[in-house]
């Protein structure tokens, strides 16, 4: 069964945006494991305009320096944008209208999407029962400087989840799972 993930990286004040200054710090050996499991479980990526421009430059630029950036720049990637007409990173097909029936093509067609950060195209998915599994990578730090836009908490409609699970590194990471609970089967 094919199911859309969320993947997260988060600070424990809710940061989600200014990773350089403090996702590193505990990225060790099991995290790097936890990713390159969690992409290798995915057919395809799904994004935002924003998290497209700013993974396309990273990833292009690290294309042959190990297999993780291999596959980030090969996989299948799916990008929702009302802007973006000719992406340049390979393997890109932008989706501009009817989106929530276009996400739900893709999912009903057999195609695991991972998707990482939480914007509005998460919102969208949540909101319209396709997102199945939110993972929160939370970083056991503080971040201090993000602003209301980079904070996970958005002013919209309340959303309820179910546990699924957790996973403690030693370096202070915290993989926590939960399954939202009006996701769709299938």
């Amino acid at each position: 069964m094919s199911k859309i993930v969320n993947a997260t990286y988060m600070t424990l004040d809710g940061d989600i945006s200014n990773m350089m200054d403090w996702h590193f710090d505990y990225f060790g050996e099991e995290a790097q494991k936890a990713a390159t499991t969690q992409l290798a479980e995915a057919d395809a990526l799904i994004m935002g305009r924003e998290t497209y421009d700013g993974f396309s430059a990273a990833w292009s630029s690290r294309a042959g320096a190990d297999e993780f950036a291999d596959r980030m720049n090969n996989i299948k990637k799916y990008v929702v944008s009302s802007t973006l007409t000719e992406p340049e990173w390979s393997n890109t097909e932008v989706i501009s209208e009817n989106v929530v029936e276009k996400i739900r093509e893709i999912k009903e067609s057999g195609t695991n999407l991972l998707q990482y950060g939480f914007g509005d195209v998460s919102r969208l998915m949540l909101e319209n029962g396709l997102l199945d599994e939110l993972r929160l990578w939370l970083h056991p730090v503080l971040s201090g400087k993000a602003q209301a836009s980079e904070l996970l908490y958005r002013d919209t409609p309340q959303a309820k989840f179910t546990f699924n699970g957790v996973e403690a590194h030693d370096t202070g990471l915290l993989i926590l799972s939960y399954v939202p609970v009006n996701a769709t089967k299938g």
